[in-house]
């Protein structure tokens, strides 16, 4: 399938119904947090189980349900993710009570786990090798805007209307977004012979797939760092990204908007990023990926120093770091993860991000709690301090180690784009 993205129909499918289902993520995730917190005065504890009913499912089955993306067919698992996501919205928007959403989420997120990895192993059958950086660099700008725009679109329709008619609206972005994949191919075409041993009939089994899956990542050097410093990285970042809204009442004149302007920033730098890497495609993964990881450090320290120093003008330079570290994360993000796909069979594709999924949700989920922790204990201004020289010490390390992290790089052919259906 050698063609170019705004001519591959399937990628452009695929896309829009990225594009739907995020928009109405943003959408219910706001609703959510202003029908418990505020309707419902819940508690923080409560408020806390809100998101981690959601994460944990994540975490912990990312690397089964990558396998199920493998062994299943990919376009019929995010059809049903997406349905099922939808009827369970729909629920939400009945809920009497506190548990009801925590149940809810937690099916959410068991059935978000299957759709991350079944959508980027059928992105790589869909896209060719060439095109694969343009590809990815397209669906984190898109992660990007709905970020942006989701929240702004669902306040201003949950202040008019109701957060019910909200999750209505996101019900039903799940189904569009089904309709849309299911007009996929169902599968591409196979370009992967069998292996003479199995002569094309042997079926292995959930486990030995399982287990075939952790021994490709643990024999790829280049993936199982690249998998372990995002990781950590993401899980540094989460200490202090948690905490913004404490750094910013240490300014003794602080406007009550910046904290909205800083993460709009930050979603605007992302999207810059994610612009210009569709764009220039013959870049270095791994530099990169620890010249975004030295960015944040830098964003995050300056932040800290400039808050300190009870600097004025907040609403200036707040939104440029936060501006800066959007940019860098997307540096961070995604080279790593074209890197994954141009160099994972497609065969293996749902395990290796069903892994990478559960890695970055538990950092989300442990950061913040750790973060909370540090900045009570320590303060917010020690605690920035200290993920920013973290975050630059882990790219100092990483660019003088980058060559030797390369040579554990695992070569795939191109003739690994293809039908899943081949292990």
């Amino acid at each position: 399938m050698d063609v170019k993205l705004n001519r591959n129909r399937g990628f452009l499918t695929l896309m829009l119904a990225q594009l739907i289902s995020s928009l109405g993520d943003w959408l219910s995730i706001v609703a959510i947090m202003t029908l418990v917190g505020l309707k419902w005065q819940a508690s923080p504890m409560e408020v806390s189980f809100v998101i981690l009913s959601l994460a944990i499912p994540m975490a912990l089955l990312g690397p089964f349900a990558g396998t199920v993306a493998d062994r299943v067919n990919r376009r019929t698992l995010m059809v049903v993710s997406d349905l099922g996501r939808a009827v369970l919205i729909l629920i939400l928007a009945f809920a009497s009570s506190i548990w009801m959403v925590y149940v809810c989420l937690f099916f959410i997120g068991m059935l978000s786990a299957v759709f991350v990895p079944a959508k980027n192993g059928k992105l790589k059958e869909l896209v060719h090798q060439e095109h694969m950086k343009s590809a990815m660099s397209i669906t984190s700008m898109i992660d990007a805007s709905t970020k942006v725009i989701g929240p702004l679109l669902s306040g201003l329709l949950v202040t008019a209307f109701s957060t019910q008619l909200v999750f209505y609206i996101d019900s039903v972005t799940f189904i569009l977004s089904a309709l849309l994949l299911f007009t996929l191919p169902k599968t591409v075409k196979e370009t992967i012979a069998p292996t003479e041993e199995s002569g094309g009939m042997n079926k292995t089994s959930f486990k030995e797939e399982f287990l075939e899956g952790m021994a490709f990542i643990k024999g790829s050097r280049y993936l199982l760092v690249g998998i372990l410093v995002l990781g950590i990285s993401l899980l540094i970042l989460q200490l202090s990204d948690s905490q913004i809204i404490v750094l910013i009442r240490e300014l003794s004149q602080a406007s009550p908007d910046l904290f909205g302007f800083i993460v709009t920033a930050s979603g605007i730098g992302m999207l810059l990023s994610g612009a210009l890497l569709a764009k220039k495609t013959g870049y270095h993964a791994l530099s990169l990926m620890f010249l975004g990881v030295c960015g944040l450090g830098l964003g995050f320290g300056m932040m800290a120093v400039l808050t300190g120093l009870d600097t004025a003008l907040s609403t200036l330079w707040g939104p440029a770091l936060g501006l800066l570290a959007g940019f860098a994360a997307g540096l961070v993000f995604i080279p790593f993860q074209a890197a994954v796909q141009t160099s994972t069979p497609v065969h293996m594709t749902g395990r290796v991000f069903g892994v990478i999924n559960s890695v970055t949700t538990t950092a989300t989920i442990i950061g913040p709690l750790l973060g909370g922790w540090l900045a009570t204990v320590w303060g917010v201004l020690p605690t920035f301090i200290i993920t920013a020289s973290l975050l630059v010490v882990i790219s100092i390390l990483g660019l003088t180690f980058k060559n030797n992290i390369e040579r554990g790089k695992i070569s795939v052919s191109e003739s690994q784009q293809g039908t899943h259906g081949t292990t």
